[in-house]
């Protein structure tokens, strides 16, 4: 096969050197970050993108272009292989899972094909680069460094100044945004806010800072197009245009709703290399675009095969197949979990919530520095929000959200349990259903339990993928589901407590702990069982039913054992079911304090579990709440 490859390679470039040129498109990515499609071009009034709209002008705009998670890492995981973070196992922000020797980063394909590949400079993939993905990926890579000028490229460039960090950060903002005219600033009082935002003077600041960001990247994005000119390689590659997700603040990064996950695309393809049923110049295409698609379009764009295994598919090149859906998922953000997953067609959005009990605006460190967020705090506290922002503070969630993003385009209308949406609800709740157990989605195994059988089986993406894969993956999504289903699924719960599998236990013991006191007499004594349970994050899910049934005596030397001796994750979630249960902790306050010398150093873990130990004993304690 690599004898085959090499004799391929020299045919192309010895067709190539009679040529004179390569014949191949060259293509170029302006990757953003943390923007939604806030561009002029994309109908946004207030924005300030000149060269954006004149790309948009000379290409095609995909205005239903959606990423697969709203936070940067796991959504940068599946633009790279094509694949679902949720099937590689990347989906928790700041993991590093383990990429298996059959699935490559795309750019693998485009080099063996003879593409001169590079990446300035951002990866984030959530797993190690394998050696031979990009020729150059540093702050200094382009097209330029090319040895061969006649030999095609593909370059990526990544603008990182409009990261939430520029509008949390006044000096990054300063910083990115100095060489902006005064015409190119805002003025926040005339800016429109989401009705989910409280209107104040610091919220318009914080909006005000994400439209300067975003001119700012336009400048850079128009610096870039202009440099192609120069080289004479405009007419010659093919340019791809988008951000890594929604914008970065609050119910919008991080979230799947459609504020963290709608993004604009662009894409401008030369006349020589356009397809006759492609549309036309400064048209619009409203086909479906998932984030895992961008990777095997650039291969059909360049005419490299598209890997069996990969799950996105091209949008562009030829004839396609258009899709249905969009999908999403949300799992770790940080110190903190709440696993949510999404299905979106051209106009409805389901999301599934499979931690109801859990509020929206669980306390995460990174955002809690913005301002957006602290004047949301504020103000709730106060009681001084919109009905719907206080919604986001709601003790718990919806098991089901439907919004028509047509006619609800902020999605704040939950039509779950409207009579006249229960065909749609059906349908997309039969379609999430589907896409979990066809892309075998990890993000139902507890991550304690998913890093461990990993380590057995070589990878994330393996455990699903055994012998009994199929039955495992039936068995595991039904006790997930039904761990949210309330009373009703109490027995079938109580069967799953007996399952050889411990990940299925987690959920049976999970559900149990949802139904809470009602469950007590019937459910008590097996529960009570389970904290002796081989695996951690069972016996961590047992001592939290046993919490949550009234029963707190015996859970809470097990969740003290677990948050000072545990592996890295079990002790994470020790952690945060002592900080659930409130009062009922209080009597192992000292126990806390000193498991928080158990906790230093890094891994990720490490600081987490401190913010959320920490996070427990101020609120026990009545002192400051900010995390550390």
């Amino acid at each position: 096969m690599r004898i085959l490859s090499a004799i391929v390679l020299s045919c192309v470039a010895f067709v190539g050197s009679v040529l004179g040129v390569d014949q191949r498109p060259n293509i170029v990515w302006l990757s953003c970050e943390d923007i939604s499609p806030h561009i002029g071009s994309f109908g946004d009034p207030h924005a300030i993108t000149p060269n954006s709209d004149q790309l948009a002008s000379e290409g095609v705009r995909y205005t239903n272009t959606f990423t697969t998670a709203g936070v940067c890492a796991p959504c940068r995981s599946g633009i790279i292989t094509g694949m679902y973070q949720t099937s590689l196992g990347t989906q928790h922000m700041r993991c590093t899972a383990t990429l298996p020797k059959e699935i490559k980063p795309f750019p693998v394909y485009l080099r063996d094909a003879g593409y001169y590949c590079t990446n300035n400079s951002k990866q984030d993939y959530q797993f190690r680069t394998p050696k031979g993905t990009w020729d150059e990926s540093s702050g200094k890579a382009h097209w330029r460094n090319r040895p061969d000028k006649s030999q095609p490229f593909f370059s990526v460039f990544n603008f990182t100044g409009c990261h939430e960090s520029g509008i949390a950060s006044t000096g990054k903002y300063k910083q990115v945004t100095k060489g902006l005219t005064e015409d190119e600033r805002q003025d926040p009082e005339k800016l429109e806010l989401p009705p989910y935002y409280p209107d104040t003077s610091v919220v318009r600041e914080d909006w005000k800072r994400n439209y300067e960001l975003i001119t700012a990247m336009d400048h850079w994005a128009g610096n870039l197009i202009q440099q192609l000119k120069d080289d004479g390689l405009y007419e010659d590659t093919i340019i791809m245009a988008w951000s890594d997700h929604g914008i970065g603040l609050p119910r919008a990064k991080r979230w799947l709703y459609d504020s963290g996950t709608h993004i604009h695309m662009v894409v401008r393809t030369p006349e020589k290399f356009r397809d006759a049923g492609q549309a036309s110049p400064g048209e619009k295409n409203d086909q479906l675009v998932s984030s895992i698609d961008f990777g095997p379009t650039v291969l059909k764009l360049a005419g490299v095969k598209i890997p069996d295994y990969v799950q996105g598919q091209p949008f562009l090149g030829g004839e396609v197949s258009p899709r249905e859906y969009v999908y999403g998922a949300r799992d770790r953000m940080d110190e903190r979990y709440d696993i949510i997953r999404m299905v979106r067609d051209k106009r409805f959005k389901y999301i599934r919530n499979y931690e109801p009990l859990k509020t929206y605006y669980q306390y995460m460190n990174t955002p809690e520095k913005g301002a957006t967020m602290s004047e949301l705090r504020r103000l709730h506290e106060q009681g001084q929000l919109s009905a719907e922002a206080e919604y986001y503070f709601s003790a718990t969630k919806p098991v089901e959200e439907l919004y028509d993003c047509q006619a609800d385009p902020h999605e704040v209308n939950n039509l779950a349990a409207d009579p006249k949406f229960a065909d749609t609800l059906k349908q997309m709740r039969a379609a999430h259903r589907q896409w979990v157990l066809e892309t075998r989605d990890t993000g139902l195994i507890p991550e304690p339990i998913l890093v461990n059988r990993a380590k057995q089986v070589g990878s994330e993406y393996a455990v699903l993928r055994q012998a009994d894969g199929d039955q495992y993956n039936q068995r595991l999504s039904t006790a997930a589901t039904q761990a949210s289903e309330g009373a009703s699924a109490l027995p079938d719960l109580i069967q799953a407590m007996k399952d050889e599998d411990d990940a299925v236990r987690y959920w049976a013991a999970t559900g149990i702990g949802n139904i809470g006191e009602p469950a007590r007499d019937d459910a008590a004594g097996i529960v009570q069982a389970a904290l002796t349970d081989e695996a951690s994050a069972v016996r961590t899910a047992a001592a939290r039913a046993m919490c949550r049934m009234g029963l707190p005596e015996d859970a809470l030397p097990v969740l003290v054992k677990e948050l000072t001796t545990g592996q890295q994750w079990e002790r994470l979630q020790a952690a945060i079911v002592l900080d659930e249960i409130d009062d009922q902790a209080r009597p192992v306050i000292q126990e806390m304090k000193q498991g928080l010398e158990y906790q230093k150093g890094f891994n990720s873990d490490g600081k987490y579990r401190v913010r959320v130990t920490n996070r427990a004993l101020n609120e026990l304690q009545g002192t400051d709440n900010k995390i550390p």
